[in-house]
């Protein structure tokens, strides 16, 4: 039954008439000296053998299979029955599981910095957004993200960049939808943000960077009705989705005015908070809202329904949140091998703040608020939602790019879906979202050849999903490890 859900939510978006797609490069002809040591798989024709098979459709793992990769795509998912072709290099893949590349869409390119942060949360003013330029891709990849939205940049020419140099071959990462800079109203607590001064400036800011190449945009939390409106409208002139982590604008607002995604699940809409006053931010930021809105409650199923209806998509990041509900994320030593000293100890610091303070009635509010999203993004998917998966890795050295998506998909299973379910989500969910579910987000014939290759069976074990082997991208195989080992203790500096 949630099969057929998901299936009716990826044809209302497929419906869309926005659904123009951003470009996916044709991989490159030649690798630079940046790429070529962490190729494992040349491109060629490549069989994987008596390899396990979640396609992300949501369907039951096929046991014992062969991937028949040739060049950048797909040729043939086939049993191990099948004679392999003659040409084919045979890789055996006993023991593990084929599972499509992650579409990743809540991640971005910048860490958060708070100067001087001491043990007692105590930091110096600005806080700041430095750029991840060189660690993050190689963090996605290796981790299986093959696509990825920025959700949100900071330094906007330099994601373009990036993107760029990916797709000549000069640098090594993920496919990439690059957002444009952040749609923000006053009083933005960043201060590497552009302001938005009216729904005019809202308007040329969206068209100037579709002009030089963004190809989706994101409102944040600052930003007024009439700014969010204009920028709708002009995204969709020029064929293209908006996103919003809300906070001003309630989830009914935005939805009545046209936007195509919601980020950070249930947790920013304001609606029901008691302070909450036009187009402005309310104190408690959708936590006293989550708190009452109740899965099955009336609230909620008028919400639900209203997003639904107006095709209205909503990204799960967990992650990000996890990290308020004490001792509730694992302290990883392979993530946190990646951290440089200070963003380990900053971390580590705000992980020890909210474990002293776990009887406080904020913390205490906020597991509330937790277990009431989990159960409402359960009713969004059953009702026909579009769920999509991110992990917001930002100044939280808990959720770091690549190890976040992969716990977002733990996470979800934790939430109730199956881990076929959850997969799905984090990949051919995003995939159709993105208008490129006819080329990525599952395993099938004819698709592109963006694959990750793991030990285990995340089927059964769903955190299976972190032993990442070979990360395939237009069918070349990227070496997981080689990709981790080049960043070590680098994540927080650049």
């Amino acid at each position: 039954m949630k099969r057929r859900l998901l299936a009716a939510a990826a044809a209302l978006v497929i419906a869309s008439p926005l659904a123009a797609a951003p470009a996916l490069a044709p991989p490159p002809a030649h690798f630079g000296p940046g790429v070529q040591p962490f190729v494992s798989v040349a491109p060629g024709q490549i069989a994987l053998t008596h390899v396990r098979v979640i396609d992300g459709t949501g369907a039951a793992p096929v046991e014992d299979a062969t991937i028949l990769i040739d060049g950048a795509k797909i040729a043939a998912v086939q049993g191990a029955a099948a004679p392999v072709p003659a040409g084919y290099k045979v890789i055996d893949g006993s023991g593990e599981t084929a599972l499509p590349g992650i579409v990743g869409m809540h991640n971005h390119m910048y860490y958060i910095a708070r100067p001087n942060l001491d043990a007692s949360g105590h930091s110096d003013d600005p806080v700041l957004l430095p750029q991840m330029t060189f660690s993050a891709p190689r963090l996605y990849l290796a981790n299986g993200v093959t696509t990825m939205r920025t959700t949100g940049s900071v330094e906007p020419y330099a994601d373009l960049n990036v993107k760029r140099e990916i797709d000549l071959g000069h640098l090594v990462g993920p496919h990439m939808d690059v957002t444009a800079p952040y749609l923000e109203g006053p009083d933005s607590p960043f201060i590497q943000m552009h302001q938005l001064r009216d729904a005019d400036d809202a308007r040329r800011t969206v068209a100037f960077w579709a002009d030089q190449g963004a190809t989706s945009f994101k409102a944040y939390m600052h930003i007024t009705r009439a700014e969010l409106k204009a920028a709708i409208d002009e995204a969709h002139r020029r064929h293209l989705k908006i996103t919003g982590h809300l906070c001003s604008v309630t989830y009914p607002e935005a939805a009545a005015l046209g936007i195509d995604d919601l980020e950070h699940g249930f947790f920013v809409n304001t609606q029901l908070d008691p302070d909450k006053r036009p187009d402005t931010c309310s104190q408690g930021a959708g936590t006293p809202t989550l708190v009452k809105m109740r899965p099955g409650g009336p609230d909620a199923d008028a919400l639900i329904k209203l997003l639904v209806d107006r095709h209205v998509a909503v990204t799960s990041t967990l992650p990000v949140f996890e990290q308020l509900v004490p001792m509730h994320a694992p302290l990883q030593p392979r993530a946190m091998a990646v951290l440089t000293p200070q963003a380990r100890s900053d971390y580590l610091y705000l992980r020890n703040l909210v474990a002293e303070h776990a009887s406080s009635e904020r913390l205490k509010n906020f597991a509330m608020a937790y277990k009431n999203d989990i159960g409402l993004e359960r009713q969004f998917v059953a009702a026909g939602g579009l769920l999509l998966a991110g992990p917001d890795p930002t100044g939280n050295g808990g959720v770091i790019p690549g190890f976040g998506d992969q716990r977002e998909i733990e996470l979800l299973v934790d939430a109730g879906f199956t881990p076929v379910e959850a997969i799905r989500i984090a990949t051919l969910n995003g995939a159709t979202y993105l208008g490129l579910q006819d080329r990525i987000g599952s395993i099938a014939s004819g698709k592109d050849a963006d694959l990750m290759v793991v030990k285990g069976n995340p089927a059964e074990k769903i955190s299976d999903i972190e032993n990442v082997v070979t990360v395939f991208k237009d069918g070349i195989g990227f070496d997981s490890a080689k990709l981790i080992d080049s960043v070590q203790g680098q994540y927080g500096e650049y």
